[in-house]
């Protein structure tokens, strides 16, 4: 068989980058902690930018906040520390339903030194035990969109209590889902007959998962380098697998947790061929349409290796280029396993440096950030915005289908606009 791209050489860029900032990863963690706040200590630009990134309506009541720091701070006039919490002790009367509370670094709260984890530790003793206070950075400085959610979820993992001693095997699995899809996974386990299992993040800030040796964690997200580290220091043991996208992905992550809770293979095939069918049938009309397309994948969310093996394997198209802010080589070795074998991948980001090959390959397809898309259009070029892929259920057997047609629409909309 071949290898993939298993032991492919890797290009590793270091220039201009398009990324968004990682406090966008606020949009879907607010709605996931149904409990949580996140106060984000920065610019009125940060407020610009989640209030845009997450269509707040002028009269709703978001569980997101920005505190500014403006002239008077960056002058040393005021105490930072009096203000924030003076803030934050306004924030909790106004709002008694929060039990977690995240202050969020910033790019200018990073820049001024600002230590939020500190601040954090004194304002949770403040307001015991009432809510819980910590801290975590989205500053966009050196990060992507999706660290913002490891960020967060690192900083969690060290409150997790501490399972039973002598407790049997639990699967924790970790990366934020939209609410459907975890429960859709959760009823695939039940029939599995694998139990207890845990989400993190919880919805509720009161069903913080036990965590320990005998935690068995599948990632359901490929973005959650610094969490998996953290919960391998508490003593859990990572279940290496393909990340839950499309059918074989699916079932490929299933497998590897009934293999570790030693599920009869009659059972496995009961319980996931009927998901595997529908899946596959579901893609079969984007198939048709995408089959042999040539594809080009920027650097973005860190979902381009997973989404390149779905899609040339599920799908039919061809990668050109995949591209991914990081690469995980550990977590990602099934996934490049199954890549085309000569596949160029690429870590990191030389903007201009790569918006050259991709002219000159001349790809069907090419997924990108929101700053590229529209450029990239003018010039004629069929493009698929890559923050949409992490804002839309994709994850799963009855999410397959969806996540085709995020593809193909790009494609019948040119064909459209052509004709």
């Amino acid at each position: 068989m071949s290898p993939g791209c298993a032991a492919a050489p890797i290009r590793k860029e270091r220039g201009q980058r398009e990324v968004f900032c990682g406090l966008t990863g606020i949009v879907w963690l607010h709605r996931k902690l149904q409990d949580a706040f996140f106060l984000v200590v920065g610019s009125r630009t940060c407020a610009h930018l989640l209030q845009s990134a997450a269509g707040v309506m002028i009269f709703a009541e978001p569980r997101f906040a920005t505190a500014i720091i403006g002239e008077r701070d960056l002058a040393g006039r005021a105490d930072l520390d009096e203000e924030l919490d003076r803030v934050v002790g306004r924030l909790l009367a106004r709002r008694p339903d929060i039990k977690l509370l995240f202050l969020v670094g910033s790019c200018p709260s990073e820049v001024i030194k600002l230590d939020l984890a500190r601040a954090a530790a004194r304002l949770s003793r403040l307001h015991a035990p009432a809510v819980r206070v910590l801290a975590y950075s989205g500053s966009g400085i050196e990060t992507t969109f999706t660290q913002g959610e490891d960020a967060c979820l690192a900083a969690l993992v060290p409150t997790l209590p501490e399972e039973p001693r002598g407790a049997a095997p639990s699967l924790l699995v970790v990366g934020a889902l939209a609410d459907i899809v975890e429960d859709q996974l959760r009823r695939l386990f039940e029939g599995l007959g694998i139990a207890p299992v845990r989400f993190l993040p919880p919805r509720r800030a009161d069903a913080l998962p036990a965590v320990g040796p005998a935690t068995r964690v599948l990632l359901a997200q490929p973005w959650l380098g610094e969490t998996m580290r953290a919960l391998e220091a508490r003593g859990t043991r990572h279940l290496s697998a393909l990340f839950p996208l499309g059918a074989e992905g699916t079932t490929a992550w299933l497998a590897a947790a009934a293999s570790a809770f030693d599920v009869p293979e009659g059972r496995f095939r009961a319980i996931t061929e009927p998901g595997t069918e529908r899946a596959r049938k579901a893609l079969e009309r984007q198939r048709a349409l995408l089959a042999g397309k040539r594809l080009f994948l920027f650097p973005d969310s860190q979902l381009e290796v997973p989404l390149a093996r779905v899609l040339h394997r599920e799908l039919g198209l061809v990668p050109v280029e995949v591209g991914t802010p990081y690469l995980h080589r550990a977590h990602l070795a099934p996934e490049l396993a199954l890549l085309p074998e000569g596949t160029p991948l690429v870590e990191g980001q030389d903007v201009d440096a790569q918006l050259d090959r991709c002219r000159a390959a001349r790809p069907d397809l090419v997924v990108c950030g929101l700053g590229l898309a529209n450029p990239l259009e003018a010039e004629g070029f069929t493009t698929k915005w890559s923050i949409e892929l992490v804002f839309t259920p994709i994850q799963g057997y009855d999410q397959a289908a969806d996540l085709g047609e995020l593809f193909a629409r790009p494609l019948v909309r040119r064909t459209r606009l052509v004709a």
